[in-house]
């Protein structure tokens, strides 16, 4: 049986998850429409226009992430506080890859100006999507206001991401693992 290529929507999706994360959410139409051998009217067709393939990139990108968060978290076992400091063991390894270009929805909200792009909404939905991950475990705990607490782990993991980002030869995820253990006790 012949193997069938990827049609223009994946290709398109495809193209630009790699280039948006290599060279940011600016990335020129015609970089993406090269990269993924489509037309300009494939784009408009499946997305409307650029903005819309922005935004489902970074949909895309956020259920990969947080299933990468979920089974860190499911392979720690069932101990809460050993749940959660797996997420920075993971992070470790995220932010130790040669190829480790930081946070994608940070550098989105960091590059596009206009509050109503489509992509904010995204980013937003996956912060909250990964606070409600982290929040049974941390109410698990015990600990006193862990709606507060669950925010300070937020903090640690986007620190790490930015910080992983912005000095390469450092280890952030090791450095917020240890404050993560004095926040959880």
């Amino acid at each position: 049986m012949a193997r069938t290529q990827p049609g223009p929507r994946e290709r398109l999706l495809t193209a630009a998850q790699q280039l948006s994360y290599q060279q940011g959410v600016n990335v020129g139409v015609d970089a993406l429409l090269s990269a993924a051998n489509v037309a300009r009217r494939s784009l408009y067709e499946h997305f409307g226009g650029k903005d819309g393939l922005i935004a489902e990139v970074l949909r895309r990108a956020a259920a990969e992430d947080l299933d990468r968060y979920r089974s860190a978290i499911a392979a720690a076992g069932d101990d809460p506080r050993k749940r959660l400091l797996a997420v920075f063991d993971m992070l470790d390894e995220v932010v130790s890859a040669p190829d480790f270009r930081g946070c994608r929805y940070l550098s989105a909200d960091l590059a596009l100006a206009d509050p109503a792009h489509p992509a904010h909404a995204v980013t937003r939905e996956y912060r909250q999507a990964l606070h409600e991950l982290l929040a049974p475990e941390v109410k698990r705990l015990g600990l006193p206001r862990p709606a507060h607490v669950t925010d300070q782990l937020m903090l640690l993991i986007e620190g790490t991401l930015a910080t992983g980002a912005a000095r390469h030869t450092s280890r952030p995820a090791r450095d917020a693992r240890e404050l993560a253990q004095g926040i959880l006790g």
